[in-house]
């Protein structure tokens, strides 16, 4: 009976035998799960985003200079009015009175400058007799001499005549221009958007503060004015096509262009970590949509740049690696004697190429402009060439130059795995 022990121990010691060699075999290496894409040729734009209010090219605040009750209003909130239209009065009794007082004052200046140069003509003349009579020894050099002085008194008193006469003409105009201020005008051709006060309300004109009665926009024009920042600015310019979308018109785009780029930078939170640069950009709508009013929320969309016939890849699918890493790395010659300073980690752009192989090879790439979608490549890849655009976490840490990749199984009819 011991045969058969025998046996039995010989089969587990072959199969141990079979087992440990199949364990000491090389195994091929692990394929890593990606999703794949070609490079392809196509245009390019680099997209400027930026968010604002729609508002007029031209908002005027009607205020008044001057105080007064408020007697007449002739427009309400939405009206269109024209250049020079009366839009309404503060009460002008005041102004009136005073017109007519600076007027009286004026006229009472008039006549004294009047009666002076009549007083100045007699004493020149009065002078030229009795210089006649002193050539003639008739008259004595003190006569000749009072009768000097005589005309230079009266010349005197006329300058100041016509000095007060100019006083009371400009008083008079201040007064004329008051009473005129009294009567809003329209400055512009628009509509008004605000009215701020009533009939019979106190209007309070001061020259530090500025009581505001109405607001007039030219709403033929609208523009949207947003903040960009510094790195986006600078391939800005006037004239660049943009695209204006409203939130609450969903669906609904309006063509428009670049019109001002601020050159004075605004600064928030300046010297802290949180400092944020930007600058003021204007997008004007080409013409003015009929749903569109000022205060809206909307979006600009500048074309700011477009690139034709040149290789595109996914924008995820561009990483960084460090430089030490890549295949074609050559670490930097020491010279001397010195220890040269230690220098930050460098990392470089790349995108995983997939060769003939179904491995992933990282290839150092030169870019350029990019869309909300793609990405420009100049230099590194070309046309056609696979490559891996995810998943994020994969592309971004785990994946290595030399793996090999496969795409996910599509699942086939019937809910199993092709």
């Amino acid at each position: 009976m011991k045969w058969w022990k025998t046996v039995i121990a010989g089969g587990l010691f072959v199969g141990a035998a079979a087992i440990t060699v199949g364990g000491l075999k090389d195994r091929p290496p692990p394929t890593v799960e990606v999703q794949m894409t070609k490079a392809r040729k196509g245009t390019i734009t680099r997209t400027i985003t930026g968010a604002g209010k729609v508002q007029s090219a031209t908002t005027v605040k009607i205020s008044s200079n001057l105080s007064g009750d408020l007697m007449e209003l002739s427009v309400k909130e939405g009206m269109p009015v024209k250049k020079g239209q009366v839009l309404g009065r503060i009460d002008r009794r005041r102004y009136e009175a005073g017109v007519k007082q600076a007027l009286a004052a004026q006229n009472a200046a008039r006549s004294d400058a009047q009666v002076t140069q009549v007083e100045a003509a007699r004493a020149e003349a009065d002078l030229a007799r009795v210089m006649e009579l002193g050539r003639k020894e008739l008259a004595s050099a003190a006569e000749v001499d009072q009768a000097k002085a005589a005309r230079d008194s009266a010349a005197g008193r006329l300058a100041a005549a016509q000095q007060r006469l100019a006083q009371a003409s400009a008083v008079y105009e201040e007064q004329q221009s008051n009473l005129e201020k009294t009567t809003f005008l329209s400055p512009i051709d628009g509509t008004v958007i605000e009215v701020a006060h009533e009939v019979g309300e106190r209007v309070r004109g001061s020259d530090l503060s500025e009581d505001v009665v109405m607001t007039i926009a030219a709403l033929n024009v609208m523009q949207v004015k947003f903040e960009v920042g510094e790195h986006e600015v600078v391939h800005l310019k006037p004239g660049q096509p943009a695209e204006i979308s409203v939130d609450a018109l969903e669906g609904e785009t309006y063509v428009g262009e670049v019109v001002e780029i601020a050159q004075q930078a605004l600064i928030k939170n300046p010297g802290t970590e949180a400092e944020v640069t930007s600058f003021p950009v204007t997008v004007a709508l080409s013409t003015r949509p009929a749903r569109v009013l000022p205060g809206m929320s909307a979006e600009a969309r500048i074309s700011a740049e477009t690139h034709n016939d040149t290789v595109l890849v996914p924008i995820q699918a561009v990483t960084v690696r460090p430089e030490k890493t890549l295949p074609d790395y050559k670490p930097p010659v020491e010279g001397g004697g010195l220890s040269a300073p230690r220098r930050a980690e460098s990392l470089a752009k790349v995108v995983f190429v997939v060769d003939a192989d179904n491995k992933a090879q990282a290839r150092r790439v030169r870019t350029g402009i990019a869309s909300d979608a793609d990405l420009e490549i100049l230099e590194g890849i070309q046309e056609g060439d696979r490559v891996v655009e995810g998943p994020y976490r994969t592309l971004s840490k785990e994946l290595k130059s030399g793996d090999l990749v496969r795409e996910p199984q599509q699942d086939a009819p019937g809910g199993t795995k092709s």
